[in-house]
């Protein structure tokens, strides 16, 4: 164990230890005398010694040494004795026997041993190994405590560090913590890694340096274990930008596992919105503890190597052994039970498993504790089979919790455990419990009431009551009779299994009936199979009359789904004869409605057809539904939906496995997204569409038992069967051509059917002969070559290639944002990407801490690309403070507002990313009309709200008043008769406004212009030249205001635009070197003043405004100097996350102090 450091002093040690290992820095020592055969008297003289000098009289036998080569300081990382003479050593760690500190050795090899080398400093390699060992010492302390418990204090005050550390909101909630080393090129920065729900966090203080990173798990593109120069064992985490490497875990294997399921669950969370309303689990993330998260994993495991349904929650999972009979002994296993299964697998893998539905199940006892069969349980089930489990530790709770699911799944069916002797009857044609009248008798004891019996009695006739293939089976074919005589030899073969091995769905499932399957499921056997596999039989026993009833609500409704699925009904198996008919075409129609009906996020999807069409021909109506439900919603999770994220991902495992297990063939073709786009419809049609039916079927009798990892092993096989030619081709179409003949030319020489051209395949009639491939030989070669890859394997791929594929598609939405953005804007494309990302960080961050917000804010794949991801006014606030250059002091956001309402056209109350794009590039890249007509649209409604028109203005100056004398000179001292310059300003714009078609703006009330003026000075503060800004928009606004007073009064007169340009003449001065413009027509000395006009009354146009200032060059300067965006970004990437933790305008700090945004 390691131990605190603490320095020791004692001389002479040296002669009580044996070195047994030494490195360059390390050496593992022996207590003399312990564990030598012949050392009796030695090691009692050093027992006796150490009883003498160590106060404890117990000294452990293994310890290993710091040895710093040109330093004279030893620690001692084991025990904590001096080396030789009075040399300093620090007592870290001890161990009792040699695997223990054999352990210590391996660890400190892999995780420190290259580390140290990079230390120039030998004081530093010592204080680098304390610090280390330091931390797994609370680390594993915590890990000890929490295995018991969750030990409060230790995580309170981890928890205090990561608040304080990383300032984030309350509702960023910490999962766990692990010390570890973050790698900065060649130099390990030893800290303390934090993971929370939805941010990756390190610090560390090391040497008087801080380092902060954050990193959000919803921009983490790659997660995986591997090895650097230094370290053999480290776990990279990949963003867009830049890669991280972090190691020397105390446990490298829990700690990866953690960081890979936040990251799988966040990104769900927050990119698949399709799963986020599926899974209620990911609603609240802020009840994801760490516990959490191992109990999600173990569920999704269950779930998964089970194939049950989604809403299935695991409740325990304990050791035990199951009687199995075949076998005539105990088989030591695992028992899991959940909401309405218990369920069985045997520690050897493959050699058994049971799935016991509790519907299934009459009754649940203990059983008599003896020494042969200690703590039994006899589970006994409808088909007069019980099942013995015994060695089940806490038994008693365990029962009770059975007893009471038990009740509450035959619950809403009372009579059911009064009536299941009366249905135990099974024929040999029936396969298992599932008799022809069973759904009948179960449909009765549920049945509501007589008059809904009756309904169902008259819809009967709609349904198909037999499968297909037996209303459309073909004959007369030569060389039937030899396949009939193979299909009796497989039957007889199945009812010897059925004996001894069980025919309901809770048989025990064994290495033998896969070979049974491998073979290829007799045509009288393969749809109740299909259901029994699959536990369809289940659903279609817990929802009787469900599907009439889905068929009566969803016929004759017309939506997008119908009329796809109109679309491809014709094109569902049309060489086969069922579906040359109205009688398929109507049973294909109506399952196909009913199920989109069913699941209207699904709907319908292309594959879809084919796939039901083959289960119409070996199942009766009602059972193929419940088998596509099967399929749809837990044997291919996530295949059919919007974006088919599932398949993709299981195209990503199927490359990673063509790399590891046909490496050559990988070596050659470098880019494999060749091969996945080919073998997509592989994965979504299970091989119907691209194989001859009558072995493609044989391929569904594995996918029904062995699930996806029958069509994983299959593809393998195929790929080795071309490898050779796969190899020697020159291009992709060259590869495809390779496949899909090889696929065209699979037989099946046992089927009893004639060969049914398949209308998919890619070669429809053959050129040249081909070799044919026997599809019984193809799946034995895929189980005997590729079949030892387990379903947890299947499923860890699965998490590490989900987060490439949901990083896959946002890299697609955010190129296709872009194309549509870039040709309207001037902003380069490279700002624009990072103008992107925070505008999607800024989204994102709502969801971190306010994840209760409106489904419909929250990010959406289904929408247009645009719309995907989108801002309300709180986020573009924030935005607008980080990035715009027209910053107003307090006035800022106000005016971020103002741009918000601007902006939001449809008036939702969010606004898109273009939105933003727009409006920067106008504040960045504009001509100064562009920015001053921007500015103008920000005073008047809907910009400006009525609040904001009757608030109080600050502009009190002097320099407003309309009383003052307005002079306007030339530099050089000369006059400007400005009377006739602005005369011909307005005639001029007078005309442009006739010649443009463009919407002409409002004009401005008098509050609406004093609010432009407030913004205009705000805007102008700090700025070098604010004296000469202040006094040119002093100018401007003077002169502004007369010319609405001077509009107001003509108006007032009856006097039209025209008029008051025409007669514009002020009085002036005796000077004729000065133009004075007062602010009535007449110099008012001895006049009256003019009656009050409503306020209403007083307007000035853009146009006016724009004139004026336009006489003012250092206003122009200021609009038109030349405005760089970079910065910004570059600001606003490292300050986004303090603006919004801190809620206060951002400002910058220094490098050291401030969080790497990754």
């Amino acid at each position: 164990m390691w131990l605190k450091p603490e320095e020791v002093l004692l001389k002479n040690a040296l002669k009580l230890w044996v070195t047994q290992k030494s490195s360059g820095y390390f050496i593992l020592q022996r207590r003399r005398g312990h564990g030598d055969g012949g050392g009796r008297f030695t090691g009692r003289l050093v027992g006796a010694l150490d009883a003498v000098l160590d106060s404890n009289a117990r000294v452990a036998p293994f310890r290993i040494l710091l040895q710093v080569p040109g330093s004279q300081v030893y620690s001692a990382i084991a025990c904590g004795e001096l080396l030789n003479g009075s040399e300093v050593y620090w007592a870290i760690a001890i161990g009792a026997t040699a695997e223990e500190i054999n352990q210590h050795w391996e660890w400190l090899e892999q995780n420190l041993l290259h580390t140290l080398s990079v230390f120039d400093n030998k004081e530093d390699i010592v204080s680098f190994v304390k610090g280390k060992v330091k931390a797994l010492i609370a680390e594993e302390t915590s890990s000890k405590l929490a295995e018991q418990e969750e030990d409060p204090e230790k995580f309170r005050e981890a928890l205090v560090k990561f608040e304080s550390r990383f300032n984030f909101p309350e509702a960023e909630k910490l999962i766990t913590y692990y010390s570890c080393c973050c790698w900065k090129g060649k130099v390990p920065r030893q800290g303390w890694l934090y993971l929370s729900i939805n941010h990756l966090c390190f610090y560390s203080f090391f040497l008087g340096k801080e380092l902060k990173l954050i990193i959000p798990w919803v921009e983490v593109q790659k997660l995986e274990r591997t090895s650097n120069v230094f370290m053999t064992d480290t776990v990279r985490v990949t963003t867009a930008n830049k890669e991280r490497d972090f190691s020397t875990f105390l446990n490298i294997s829990e700690a990866f596992r953690i960081m890979e399921q936040l990251a799988d669950v966040t990104l769900r969370r927050l990119l698949d919105n399709e799963i986020f309303e599926l899974d209620p689990g990911l609603q609240d993330p802020t009840q994801i503890t760490k516990r959490d998260l191992e109990a999600r994993a173990q569920n999704e495991f269950f779930r998964a190597f089970f194939r049950l349904p989604r809403k299935e929650k695991l409740h325990e999972v304990v050791d035990c052994s199951l009687w199995t009979p075949f076998s005539r002994c105990h088989t030591a296993g695992t028992m899991y039970t959940s909401d309405s299964y218990i369920c069985f697998a045997s520690k050897e893998n493959g050699c058994c498993t049971v799935i016991i539905p509790l519907r299934e199940v009459i009754s649940i006892e203990k059983m008599e504790d003896t020494s042969l069969l200690p703590n039994p349980i006899i589970v006994s089930i409808r088909s007069k089979t019980a099942f013995q489990f015994i060695e089940l530790k806490d038994r008693d709770t365990l029962v009770e919790n059975l007893l009471q699911r038990f009740k509450e799944v035959n619950s809403g069916n009372p009579l059911h455990c009064n009536n299941l002797q009366n249905q135990n009857s099974i024929g040999l044609g029936s396969v298992c419990t599932l008799g022809d009248d069973e759904p009948a008798c179960l449909g009765t004891e549920a049945s509501p009431g007589k008059e809904r019996r009756e309904r169902e009695k008259e819809n009967n006739y709609l349904l198909n009551a037999e499968a297909l293939r037996s209303d459309f089976h073909q004959s007369g074919v030569p060389g039937l009779d030899f396949g009939k005589s193979r299909e009796q030899i497989k039957e007889s073969l199945w009812d010897d299994h059925f004996v001894e091995y069980g025919r309901t769905v809770c048989m025990f499932r064994t290495e033998k009936i896969r070979k049974l399957v491998a073979m290829g499921i007799p045509e009288s056997l393969r749809g109740k199979l299909w259901l029994l596999f699959s536990d369809a039989q289940t659903d279609l026993a817990s929802h009787p009359g469900y599907y009439i009833h889905l068929v009566e609500a969803s016929m004759g409704k017309c939506c997008m789904a119908t009329e796809e699925i109109e679309r491809d009904l014709h094109r569902s198996l049309p060489e086969h004869p069922a579906f040359q008919s109205e009688t398929g075409i109507a049973a294909l129609r109506r399952v196909l409605t009913a199920y989109a009906h069913r699941n209207p996020k699904i709907g319908y999807c292309q594959s879809m057809n084919i796939l039901t069409s083959v289960l119409l021909l070996y199942a009766k109506e009602e059972e193929a539904f419940w088998l596509l439900v099967a399929v749809c919603e837990r044997m291919l999770p996530d295949y059919f939906n919007h974006r088919v994220i599932g398949a993709q991902v299981d195209q990503s495992v199927f490359e990673e496995l063509i790399k590891e297990q046909l490496p050559e063939l990988a070596e050659h073709m470098k880019d494999l997204t060749a091969l996945a786009s080919i073998s997509l419809s592989w994965f979504l049609t299970l091989f119907l569409s691209i194989m001859p039916l009558e072995s493609a079927v044989n391929v569904v009798d594995c996918f029904f038992y062995d699930g996806i990892k029958a069509i994983f092993q299959l593809g393998l096989a195929i790929l080795e069967a071309n490898a050779v030619d796969l190899c020697n081709s020159k291009d992709d179409g060259q590869a495809l051509m390779i496949l899909s003949r090889f696929l065209e030319h699979i037989k099946n020489e046992e089927s009893p059917l004639p060969p049914i051209g398949n209308h998919h395949a890619f070669f429809s009639d053959d050129q040249e002969s081909f070799p044919v491939t026997e599809i019984a030989n193809l799946i034995h070669d895929s189980y005997e070559k590729f079949g030892d890859h387990s379903v947890e394997q299947i499923e860890h791929m699965r998490y590490k290639h989900r987060i490439r594929v949901l990083q896959s598609h946002e890299d697609t939405t955010k190129q296709n944002v872009l194309r549509v953005v870039i040709p309207d804007v001037s902003i380069l494309p490279e700002d624009l990407e990072e103008l992107y990302d925070l505008f999607k960080r800024e989204h994102l961050i709502r969801c971190y801490w306010e994840s209760r917000s409106a489904v419909s804010e929250r990010h959406d794949p289904s929408r247009p690309y645009a719309e995907q991801y989108r801002i309300d006014a709180q986020q573009f606030a924030s935005l607008y403070r980080l990035l715009s250059p027209w910053t107003c002091g307090e006035h800022t956001d106000l005016l971020a507002h103002r741009t918000f309402r601007l902006l939001d056209d449809n008036m939702d109350r969010l606004i898109e990313f273009k939105g933003l794009a727009s409006c920067l590039d106008v504040m960045y890249n504009g001509e100064m009309n562009e920015k001053i007509k921007l500015l103008y649209k920000l005073h008047i409604p809907p910009a400006l709200t009525e609040n904001e028109r009757e608030s109080q203005s600050p502009l009190k100056n002097p320099l407003l008043s309309t009383s003052r004398p307005l002079v306007i000179g030339k530099s050089n001292g000369d006059a400007v008769d400005y009377q006739k310059q602005l005369k011909q300003m307005l005639k001029d714009l007078a005309k442009e406004k006739d010649t443009r078609t463009e919407k002409e703006l409002p004009k401005m009330s008098q509050k609406e212009f004093i609010q432009f003026c407030k913004t205009l000075y705000s805007m102008f503060h700090e700025d070098p030249e604010e004296n000469d800004l202040y006094q040119a928009i002093a100018t401007v606004t003077t002169l502004l205001l007369q010319i609405g007073e001077v509009g107001q009064r003509s108006i007032s007169l009856g006097s039209g635009s025209d008029e008051f340009t025409e007669d514009l003449q002020p009085e002036a001065s005796a000077s004729d070197q000065d133009a004075v413009f007062t602010d009535t027509v007449k110099t008012p000395h001895n006049d009256s003043q003019p009656s009050p006009v409503t306020e209403g009354d007083w307007t000035v146009s853009f146009e006016h405004i724009l004139a004026s200032l336009l006489t003012e060059q250092s206003l122009v300067n200021f609009f038109e100097k030349p405005l760089e965006l970079k910065p910004k970004l570059e600001n606003a990437k490292l300050n986004q996350y303090s603006l919004r933790t801190n809620g206060m305008s951002c400002q910058s700090r220094s490098e050291h102090a401030k969080p790497s945004m990754q």
